[in-house]
């Protein structure tokens, strides 16, 4: 930790920041160490109480009576839409997304949280995942022979982690190939509106957010017209098909069920398996490890979870007053849940700075847990296990061939670029004769 870090001078909320150094893990172990719910009022107009240690992130999760999820979602910065959003001059960073943009399992609270969720579950048990794991190892094989064919050098999210885990969420949803590139952009626009590459020009990064979620909205009520009439193996004809409490699901929350699916399990993946990539970069004994014993890539995969935790934070708001460790938070008032942090805690993970793909037990909070565990857990661990199995069976070497592009933002923990130099393995012919 930095000699000269305290309290008052950590950053741990602005997305310029994550851009440029990562993911602040001194700043949160400071916290933990010394103040586990700490009140942030700097730089944004809705503060809010950092909570870093684990326990505490568990017990607030599993209180879905106590801690409602909405209306505060997360700390999204510079993209409030009311009537205190910051004007030409002020702040840019410091304020949240506290909108009816969306009508979501993410701002949906029990019972009702439940009813929805179950409209799409079935899709997602490990066990109708399973289903898929003759089409990921097809997609994931075909991306590795267009990568083996280049010269050695490649962008890792363009060639690999971006194409995966998007052909994945379109084949399930029932989104036909010529529209793949409209999704990703759609879905980058929403997940990373902070960032300025993905802000529309002139836009603010709500106006960006606006702009795209209509995008998909047109594009997903056509679809739902086609599922309704013709319904298909795919999850929009499930949603579309769908009835909670004996009715049809609600336009605006149908078409917020499907724009979640396509951005939640597009961007946290992808980011995940980028994320894992650079783990076995910077760590080359745990790479041999795996490249020796490759019954550990389960173990690989929950370790690679807990390291990136692509989720960097979701709010909480306690609906009576309450307190944590001493703290008393009131009624209405925010407790954003940071995940990274929680993943680091020396109090449950020995050696938490070490990456260690058979580290046991690893009850990392990568997918969360408690009432908003996250519905794709089985489909992203289904991705990354058979993207980095291939991987170490066809790649013999691979380093950073650049620096990496990181996302502008405190909400996802993006990589958008990240350039490789790579060796494939050598195979042999087969004899003739």
């Amino acid at each position: 930790m930095a000699p000269d870090l305290t309290l008052e001078n950590i950053d741990i909320i602005r997305p310029s920041n994550y851009a440029a150094n990562g993911y602040p893990y001194a700043e949160w172990k400071l916290l933990r160490e010394q103040a586990p719910i700490y009140y942030w009022d700097r730089s944004v107009q809705n503060p809010f109480y950092a909570v870093t240690r684990y326990d505490d992130v568990v017990w607030i999760s599993k209180q879905p009576k106590l801690f409602q999820n909405g209306p505060r979602i997360a700390v999204i910065l510079g993209s409030d839409p009311g009537a205190n959003a910051p004007r030409e001059g002020s702040p840019p960073e410091g304020v949240q997304l506290n909108t009816p943009l969306f009508r979501q399992l993410l701002n949906m609270d029990p019972p009702e949280h439940a009813k929805y969720r179950r409209v799409a579950s079935s899709w997602f048990t490990p066990r109708a995942i399973q289903r898929l794991q003759p089409e990921i190892e097809r997609i994931t094989r075909e991306l590795l022979d267009r990568l083996v064919e280049t010269d050695g050098e490649a962008d890792f999210v363009g060639a690999i982690t971006a194409p995966l885990t998007l052909s994945v969420l379109a084949e399930m949803l029932g989104v036909p190939r010529e529209d793949w590139e409209l999704m990703f952009r759609w879905t980058n626009q929403i997940a990373g509106a902070t960032d300025p590459e993905y802000q529309s020009p002139g836009k603010t990064a709500f106006e960006t957010v606006r702009d795209a979620r209509e995008s998909l909205f047109k594009y997903f009520s056509a679809l739902v017209e086609k599922s309704r009439a013709k319904p298909g193996d795919d999850i929009v004809s499930v949603i579309a098909h769908g009835k909670v409490d004996g009715e049809p699901l609600p336009a605006f929350e149908l078409l917020s069920y499907c724009l979640v699916l396509v951005v939640a399990g597009n961007e946290t993946t992808r980011n995940a398996a980028s994320g894992g990539l650079l783990a076995l970069i910077e760590h080359p004994g745990e790479l041999e490890k795996l490249r020796r014993d490759p019954g550990l890539i389960d173990s690989a995969v929950e370790e690679i979870v807990r390291w990136t935790s692509p989720v960097i934070q979701f709010c909480r708001t306690p609906i009576e007053d309450v307190e944590i460790r001493g703290q008393k938070i009131r009624a209405g008032e925010n407790l954003c849940l940071f995940y990274p942090a929680a993943n680091r805690d020396p109090e449950v993970f020995e050696e938490p700075d070490c990456f260690r793909i058979d580290r046991d037990p690893n009850p990392q909070l990568g997918f969360g847990i408690g009432e908003h565990f996250c519905l794709g857990a089985s489909l992203a661990r289904l991705e990354l296990r058979e993207l980095f199995r291939q991987w170490i069976e066809r790649i013999d070497q691979f380093e950073l061939a650049g620096p990496l592009e990181r996302l502008h933002s405190s909400f996802l923990g993006g990589v958008k670029q990240m350039p490789i130099r790579f060796r494939p393995r050598e195979t042999r012919a087969p004899r003739s004769g």
